[in-house]
Parts: structure tokens; sequence; C-alpha cells
């Protein structure tokens, strides 16, 4: 296994994030990974004011919980590779099958092991794969690929499938959050706002080709240099989207439960196109969210998100039902 590198370093594109002048005034300091206990409750679910897909508004209650005060780590994923010799899906080559083609119709690059790493155009581009390149060799251990550095310790897992985190969260004794109990802990019984927050990392500047990064951090940044919410929860938006365990549809569904609600059925979403099988629902945007393209740097946004492969800006965290012995 490769070394994950211990620091509090930044990560950007397809290389290692150079900090802003502002960046060593954060306090990162290594932060307690005890879940926090989130009382029963309700609130107002979704919102109307940005994209249609966080509509309608629905009134949710929620039964108690705990939740991880921050996204899993490259620290915590390793002890769980360590205890158990897993091998991650970005790990193993690609089974063409997945996606009902043959091996010879398949770039032979992209039928090995890898993931998909953000890389920063050179000229403004509104067409996602020329921000985007999948990379032989990258994971969760080697988060730019085989010739970038380690993944450094204190920094959010990346690289991940669906696959990957249920894995851990067995192996944790938690799982992974329904959307509505991620958005009423990111929340933190406040509303959902549309203003950018200033405690969070985004993209500051024109996405995808320049970010000036004056909130400290281009790329990635360690989990908690940001301040919390008024629930003691680190980076709940920006930084990395979090997996929940919702399938997606492009709306919620006022005919569904208000109570403890998991989402649209398997069935509902079946017909999707995604060829890894139905997307699941990502929350809290990324550092990779700009005014200009994504503004999904809210506890209300969500977006679909393919659950087959791993990509270098979306983690997770766990809920559980009971505190992990």
């Amino acid at each position: 296994m490769a070394t994950i590198a211990s620091g509090c370093g930044g990560a950007g594109t397809t290389q290692p994030a150079v900090r802003a002048t502002d960046a060593s005034r954060r306090d990162c300091r290594a932060r307690a990974d005890a879940p926090i206990a989130i009382a029963a409750g309700h609130f107002a679910m979704g919102s109307q004011q940005v994209y249609a897909e966080e509509g309608p508004v629905r009134d949710i209650s929620v039964n108690a919980f705990w939740i991880d005060p921050h996204e899993v780590t490259n620290r915590q994923f390793a002890a769980f590779v360590r205890a158990t010799g897993y091998t991650t899906v970005a790990e193993r080559p690609v089974d063409p099958a997945l996606y009902g083609v043959s091996a010879d119709q398949v770039p032979p690059d992209l039928l090995k092991p890898g993931s998909a790493v953000f890389k920063m155009p050179s000229t403004p581009s509104t067409r996602y794969m020329d921000w985007w390149e999948y990379v032989p060799g990258a994971n969760w251990q080697k988060p730019y690929g085989p010739t970038g550095p380690d993944g450094v310790a204190g920094e959010p897992v990346a690289h991940l499938a669906y696959t990957d985190m249920e894995a851990y969260a067995r192996w944790k004794g938690g799982r992974i959050p329904t959307e509505a109990e991620w958005e009423y802990a990111a929340r933190a019984g406040g509303p959902d706002t549309i203003e950018r927050p200033t405690e969070a990392n985004s993209w500051q500047g024109v996405f995808p080709v320049r970010n000036f990064a004056t909130d400290g951090y281009v790329g990635i940044a360690p989990v908690g240099c940001f301040k919390p919410n008024a629930w003691g929860l680190y980076d709940m938006v920006g930084n990395v989207w979090e997996l929940t365990s919702d399938y997606y549809a492009p709306s919620h569904d006022p005919a569904r439960s208000s109570e403890n609600p998991a989402g649209p059925s398997i069935k509902r979403v079946e017909g999707q196109g995604n060829p890894g099988g139905p997307a699941r629902v990502i929350k809290g945007g990324s550092y990779l969210c700009a005014p200009n393209y994504c503004r999904r740097y809210r506890a209300a946004a969500r977006n679909p998100r393919d659950t087959s492969l791993g990509a270098s800006n979306v983690g997770f965290r766990l809920v559980y039902d009971r505190l992990p012995s």
C-alpha cells in the first residue's frame, strides 16, 4: 500500500495545490473523529430559490442519529485497508461488462485501474470533458495519478465507488446517510441560503480556468480548516461532495413519507441511463463550485452521481444508529 503522507497541504487539479497566502492563518489542527449526536427533529427540506431539482420544499421529520464530525479522511480509510486488506474499485481493472460493451470496444487505457481527476483547462470551456480526465493509476492513495504525490492523511478520502464506502461503513459500524439526514445535519437548525458561505472551501474566480484561492486553497483542504456549523460539523458544504444513500430523481417526491424519507425506489430511477447503475444523491458542493458554474455550496443543493466510479471531488461521512464501540 502506498504511503499516506502526513501534513496539512491543499490539493488542486492534477498536481498538489499551491496554498494562498492566507491559508497559513487557518486553524488546520487535527479534528476529533468521535461522532456527534443529532437530536430528532423536523425541518423544511429542499429549496425553490436556485435549481429546480431542489424542490418542492417538504416538511420532514428525522429520528435521532450520530454523524461523523468531518468527512472520512485518508488516515481513517488507511486504517480500514490495513485491518481488512480491502482493494477499492479504482485499484481493480475495469470490467467492460458493467457498461454493456466488449473489451475490444473500449480504449485500453480506460480498462486500466484508475479514476476521474479534475484538470484545469487552459482556455474557458463549458464542456465538462475538458475538465475531467480518466487517469490510470489514480486512486485514494495516489489521487493525482501514479506520478503525483501520495494522499495526505488529513484530507478527505476520494476516488471511492459507492461499494467502497459501504464496505468502510460496515467495518466502522455505521451507514451512508440518507439525503434527509444529511441535509438536516448540514442546516444545523438554520435555513438554507443562496449566498456563497465564507467558511467553506469553494472556487473563487472564473470556473474552470482561474481560481484565486482567496479562501486559502486551490483544491481539497484538510478536514476542519473552516469553521464548523452550529452543531459542530465541519465541511458540510464545500471541500468535497458527499455521497448519500438515496437514489437520485430530478426533484423531491411529495408523495413519499415525510418521516425519515429514504428517497425514491430503485424502480422509479431505473431508466436514468447511467451505465454503472442508478445514480445516487451527492450533497454540499465541492471546491469546484463557483457562482458562474455551480451554486451548490448549500445544504439544499443536490446532484446525481454515478456510483461505480470515483472522482477527485467526491467523498463521504457516516451516520450511526448507535454509537460504535
